[in-house]
């Protein structure tokens, strides 16, 4: 009989590359993972790895057995969410991953309503980059997290994981105000136009190998230039800080614009979006903790923000 603790080795190194990152990810020497995908070779009776120097890679086999690891463990998920449910009441830890902007606009008012409705439940909220979500919610370190993608940044598919759609929301060109003008909220009449305008200005981006980064740098490329990075900011507080100083441009969603407008900076909506969205193990949908905070998640949605399926 197959272990299925071994399978989520093998289904890890499959997503991570190499036994060093899956030891990394699951808190396991490299030598016990190595070890432990030895025993499961001898129970799967053939090669699963296939080793080339310092690399692993899978074998044919080993590929299959990964196929049916995630139909595995989506089943366990859903026995587990089963389980829950027949449990009178919802108590313990439900780890939640969030990033910066819905953690501080959506995230509390979630909360709240979720202590009302269900106080035996501990909810554990950590700052999470969408980037890190998919090994996170694999790895167990997380239930369910807030993850997004853009217009020029689409979230692939990733295997053992299920999503929902919670919220859209506008996107904006930050520029300093000149003195002598007003700062306004003005619609771009072309996208491509407006970020060239500010082509030959310093740009100020999200740190590399975040979302946010590759967005702002594939949406120049695609206006048809490389912006000139001279800062590099992930909370969007301290971006239009930046911009208000006269440091720079950067392209801002809308919940990273909420309160007084600064009269230092203007905001140029640009025919773009970014799309927010819940995450989860595959066959946790029905899990009644994760249930329970992806509703409340929904009622918590501010009404200035576009709903899923409604017009821009």
């Amino acid at each position: 009989m197959l272990d299925v603790r071994r399978l989520r080795l093998l289904r890890e190194l499959a997503r991570r590359g190499t036994i060093a990152a899956v030891a990394e990810a699951l808190a396991f020497s490299p030598s016990a993972v190595s070890q432990q995908l030895g025993v499961l070779e001898r129970e799967a009776g053939l090669p699963l790895l296939e080793r080339t120097g310092r690399r692993v890679r899978l074998t044919p086999a080993g590929q299959n057995l990964v196929r049916h690891a995630e139909a595995v463990l989506e089943r366990l998920e859903q026995a587990d969410a089963d389980l829950a449910e027949a449990r009178s009441g919802l108590a313990g830890a439900l780890r939640i991953g969030a990033f910066p902007t819905a953690g501080r606009a959506i995230v509390p008012a979630a909360l709240i309503a979720l202590a009302r409705r269900h106080p035996g439940l501990e909810p554990m909220v950590s700052d999470t980059d969408p980037a890190a979500v998919a090994h996170a919610l694999r790895a167990g370190d997380l239930d369910v997290a807030l993850v997004h993608e853009y217009d020029f940044v689409p979230a692939p598919p990733e295997p053992g994981l299920a999503t929902q759609p919670l919220y859209r929301e506008a996107m904006y060109l930050a520029a300093p105000v000149p003195p002598t003008a007003s700062p306004a909220v003005v619609p771009g009449p072309d996208q491509g136009a407006v970020l060239r305008a500010h082509a030959d200005a310093p740009w100020i981006t999200a740190t590399p190998g975040t979302l946010c980064h590759t967005m702002a740098l594939r949406a120049c490329q695609a206006a048809g230039f490389t912006p000139r990075i001279r800062h590099r900011v992930d909370e969007f507080p301290t971006v239009l800080a930046l911009v208000a100083a006269g440091q720079g441009v950067a392209v801002v969603p809308q919940l990273g614009v909420v309160g007084p407008a600064d009269p230092a900076v203007s905001l140029t909506r640009l025919p773009m979006e970014r799309r927010t969205k819940v995450a989860f193990r595959s066959g946790a949908a029905a899990h009644p903790a994760v249930a329970a905070f992806a509703a409340a998640l929904r009622a918590a949605v501010p009404p200035e923000l576009a709903t899923p399926g409604s017009a821009a």
